[in-house]
């Protein structure tokens, strides 16, 4: 297995580190946006060497500055996955376009596909699973794809309340990763209560969705700055716990960090619940400094699951 280290910031050793949370470190993904990435100098000062680095694609980038995001990582010896919002693409050849770019121009070979916050589609898209059905990321050879998943529901797609569309949009997606070569997995919106969360992982492995799970969280960041991007979200009933949070002032001039809910979903998972999940995905909400040290504090490493580490 392959020694991946964080490069040393700051004095002084890291405290006693729980190997519960280790472990559910271990395979952590963290995204960025071109804006936010060209803030930082050098990120092997930041994360270890091939960490997957999701690219947030948000409505009016250019491709070029995604491009140059992906083929910059992949330089400095990290994994992109840019994301491909369905809604923001107008048209197949503008797929087919963005696809070869990223592999020509960036080698990239994964994509986080997902049909994307905006509310009227640009073009001929309006769900992931139509750019699924393209064939164009099999045909570039792009061998694993993600695609989006919600433990606590989507307004957007189910406005009524309930999962039924979204669990039905799962199932649909089940069913192309068995009939295709692609290696898939879901990784969900952030949250903030590990009880739910691991539930809805085991009612999906129950009801026959074996893509592995790749659970959001959220990074250090102040609580303000949480509420607001979980309210922009649609993060459901887990806000209650921010809010709770809110309530005791000792707490209320403190950044959040997510050890606890951490810890609470790597004892869940080390006594068998939820094995479908299988890393972690890191939304950098407070910066993606304030996440590289606490990841690097709590021994998070290795860019993909131990089973598949490189040797």
């Amino acid at each position: 297995m392959a020694i991946l280290n964080f490069p040393k910031r700051g004095a002084g050793a890291p405290g006693p580190r729980n190997p519960e949370i280790e472990a559910m470190l271990a395979g952590f993904s963290i995204e960025v946006m071109p804006r936010t990435a060209a803030r930082v100098e050098d990120f092997r000062a930041l994360l270890p060497a091939g960490t997957r680095v999701y690219i947030a694609h948000i409505e009016g980038t250019p491709i070029a500055d995604m491009v140059a995001t992906a083929a910059r990582l992949r330089a400095e010896g990290f994994e992109p996955m840019p994301h491909f919002p369905a809604r923001i693409i107008p048209d197949r050849a503008t797929l087919a376009d963005w696809i070869a770019r990223y592999q020509g121009e960036a080698g990239v070979r994964e994509a986080l596909v997902l049909a994307g916050g905006v509310a009227t589609p640009h073009g001929a898209f309006d769900s992931s699973m139509q750019l699924l059905e393209t064939g164009l990321f099999d045909a570039h050879g792009f061998g694993r794809l993600h695609v989006a998943g919600h433990p606590e529901g989507n307004r957007d797609i189910d406005p009524g309340g309930g999962t039924r569309e979204v669990d039905a949009a799962l199932r649909w997606k089940q069913a192309f990763a068995d009939r295709t070569d692609a290696e898939m997995a879901i990784v969900t919106q952030f949250a903030f209560e590990a009880g739910p969360m691991v539930a809805w992982a085991e009612r999906l492995a129950a009801e026959g969705i074996r893509m592995p799970v790749h659970l959001g969280i959220a990074g250090p960041a102040k609580l303000q700055t949480l509420i607001k991007f979980a309210v922009a979200c649609g993060v459901g009933p887990s806000l209650k716990v921010l809010q709770r949070r809110a309530m005791d002032v000792s707490k209320l001039v403190k950044p959040f960090e997510p050890t606890e809910l951490v810890a609470d979903l790597a004892a869940r998972r080390a006594a068998g619940q939820a094995t479908n999940i299988e890393a972690l995905h890191l939304f950098p909400l407070g910066g993606i400094q304030a996440a590289a040290d606490w990841l690097a504090a709590h021994g998070g490493a290795a860019a993909r699951p131990a089973a598949r580490a490189a040797v």
